[in-house]
């Protein structure tokens, strides 16, 4: 067993024009107040991390840990959940993802999905660079809008998609593997990986490789109505990155999974913060401590009821109360001592 890390916090959530969410010294001044011990950097905020130097200058990535050790923090992850997602991209969402990826590849599918593998790939030299051993991201999604088949799909469209979203990974997985990082997708509606059967299919496209691996959000699962106990003893030995995340699904005779395009605090299935859902944390708690799983508890905070101050206020107490120390010895092991076989003859009578 292995006591679980934490509690840290994604900033993505947080950052703002106006301090101290304007700069990493702020932010990090604030979530070291607030009671976290680690934070998760989201790439795309170049005031937070800039990755091209961070991928080429060891001294900027000394200096920037020692900046958030300072403040006695430490980094979780980096996240490239935006350029992730612009690995693979669907036609019919160019336009809305063209805004995350700059304006130099922008209408331009195969010049922005170049860009995304590049800079997942530098985000994975500055991992390494910054003592890191798992990244989070998202897979992107060729195949989402064929997710519930009406018209019916092709004969060989879903092997075809997962070998071309394995084409596009690999060269990032074999880096990552250069690195002694963990690719960590979080599974996630909207990304082609978003269950044990997607993930288990694009494991086998890219030959079972050992960084593919997994962000574990019970949130997604919630929503989802997927049993996301049962998938931590399916998928224990792939889970590397953890965003402790709460959400509620309360279907209704007009909606359930889908949501009716109903803004989300209209929804049946709508994200919480930390203890205002139903995930049971403290049955997630217990599975990752007994199996080992070596992870941050990172709260990722998204919430359409309760403001975001509490929620961070809130949320590093709530992890802190559902960390488990691991159990060094057994209660029982009064009874234990050196073998003695003699002994346990005579007990057995043989």
């Amino acid at each position: 067993m292995k006591t679980i890390k934490g509690p840290g916090i994604f900033l993505a959530q947080f950052v703002g024009s106006d301090p101290p969410f304007n700069s990493l010294d702020g932010m990090c001044e604030w979530a070291a107040k607030l009671g976290y011990k680690g934070i998760q950097i989201p790439t795309w905020e170049a005031h937070l991390i800039d990755i091209d130097k961070a991928a080429e200058s060891q001294t900027y990535c000394d200096e920037l840990k020692g900046k958030v050790n300072s403040y006695g923090l430490e980094i979780t992850e980096l996240s490239t959940h935006l350029q992730g997602q612009l690995v693979a991209v669907h036609p019919a969402y160019d336009v809305m993802f063209d805004g995350f990826a700059p304006e130099s590849v922008r209408n331009n599918s195969k010049a922005r999905t170049e860009w995304a593998i590049e800079f997942v790939k530098k985000s994975g030299t500055a991992s390494k660079r910054l003592g890191l051993k798992s990244h989070a991201t998202f897979s992107g999604a060729l195949l989402w809008p064929t997710v519930y088949p009406w018209p019916q799909r092709p004969n060989g469209l879903v092997d075809m998609g997962f070998e071309e979203l394995a084409k596009r990974w690999m060269p990032i997985l074999d880096h990552f593997d250069e690195q002694g990082v963990d690719v960590c997708y979080e599974l996630h509606p909207g990304e082609d990986l978003h269950d044990g059967i997607t993930f288990e299919r694009f494991l086998e496209a890219t030959g079972n490789h050992t960084r593919a691996n997994i962000l574990y959000d019970p949130s997604h699962f919630i929503l989802q109505q997927l049993d996301y106990l049962r998938f931590i003893d399916y998928y224990h030995d792939r889970i590397k990155a953890f965003h402790v995340k709460d959400a509620e699904f309360n279907a209704t005779g007009k909606q359930g999974v889908y949501g009716g395009y109903a803004d989300w605090k209209d929804r049946a299935g709508r994200f919480r913060s930390l203890g205002d859902g139903q995930v049971d944390f403290n049955g997630i708690f217990s599975k990752l401590t007994t199996y080992g799983c070596d992870v941050w508890a990172v709260m990722e905070w998204e919430c359409c009821v309760k403001a975001s101050g509490q929620g961070a206020r809130e949320g590093a107490p709530f992890i802190q109360k559902h960390i488990i120390e691991a159990a060094e010895r057994s209660f029982d092991d009064f009874a234990g001592g050196e073998t003695d076989k003699e002994q346990l003859k005579n007990i057995l009578g043989i």
